[in-house]
């Protein structure tokens, strides 16, 4: 019988463990901790699953997808869905849907992903400047960002879309635009919090400079909300795109994207509803497993919820 055990059979309580036992323990960090109770929920590795997926159907969508995006058959246009030649059916053109909704991926990853890093690069730095000067500064700054949310995004991305045009590049530009404030603002409040805790100061009185206390202390110590926020911020922006492609505003055809498609299919949704159904399930479910993965990398980066999962 353990010391504990005899401990626990007399009702005391149980005995110190020995320090030597506990310096033995590995030490494990928060990062691998976050990564292990990551896989141990489903949802998120069902979501991070799904998305790999997507993603490497888009990368390899000249061998993965069996027809090319602009090959016509004219001779079998808008038929349904039959195996194995059309498993998604084929659009007014005779186009194969299965083979344009895996290039038309590339588009809404292309546009979620470095819509994500544009809105992250902005918005960290500002957030950043803002948090970390602090007083009069960040006032302005704050206050330039609440201007900012005064506008529609939606239709402010539209507005920009007019003046610029149609296109991928002009896509980037609006989604970075707008969607740099909610970064901003999370940053800036990680930084006003982070700025006081006694490493901080620790490393302000020995002479670390502002750049290198906001690169080696600050920035590090948020990474874990940003990387949330950033996961959660994609499904939105390949909503926003595919809206601009649904009215006309994304990138222009031929080459395809799931709300071109969309926009495409729907006037003839009750005669043809295959042309519609299925670049709208693409979107629902890439959006649906970006956000499992956002929920599961939130809980697993909860400081609180360390050690118990």
């Amino acid at each position: 019988m353990t010391v504990l055990e005899r401990g626990r059979r007399v009702g005391g309580p149980p005995p110190a463990v020995p320090v030597e036992m506990e310096l033995a323990r590995p030490s494990v960090s928060l990062w691998r901790d976050a990564w292990h109770r990551l896989l141990r929920n489903r949802m998120a590795v069902v979501g991070g699953v799904l998305i790999l997926l997507v993603a490497f159907g888009a990368i390899f969508a000249p061998w993965v997808a069996p027809y090319s995006y602009k090959e016509t058959d004219y001779a079998n246009n808008r038929i349904g869905p039959h195996w194995p030649d059309h498993i998604m059916g084929t659009d007014k053109l005779g186009r194969d849907v299965f083979s344009r909704v895996i290039w038309g991926g590339r588009v809404s990853l292309t546009v979620g992903f470095v819509g994500s890093l544009t809105a992250l690069v902005i918005g960290l730095s500002f957030g950043s400047v803002s948090g970390y000067l602090g007083g009069r500064i960040d006032n302005y700054m704050m206050r330039f960002v609440d201007v900012m949310y005064a506008f529609p995004t939606l239709l402010f991305v539209i507005l920009i879309m007019v003046v610029l045009g149609p296109g991928l590049v002009n896509i980037f530009i609006g989604i970075g635009a707008v969607g740099w404030m909610g970064m901003a603002r999370l940053v800036r409040g990680q930084f006003l919090s982070l700025k006081q805790k006694d490493y901080v100061e620790a490393a302000r009185m020995i002479g670390v400079r502002p750049l290198g206390i906001i690169t080696r202390h600050l920035l590090p110590n948020s990474l874990g909300p940003v990387v949330v926020a950033l996961t959660l911020g994609i499904p939105g922006l390949i909503l926003t795109e595919a809206v601009l492609s649904f009215i006309g505003l994304g990138v222009p055809p031929p080459f395809p994207s799931w709300g071109q498609m969309v926009n495409e299919g729907w006037r003839g949704l009750r005669a043809v509803p295959h042309l519609t159904i299925f670049p709208g399930l693409a979107i629902t479910i890439t959006m649906l497993a970006f956000n499992f993965l956002g929920d599961g990398l939130r809980d697993a980066l909860d400081p609180m919820m360390r050690g118990t999962m």
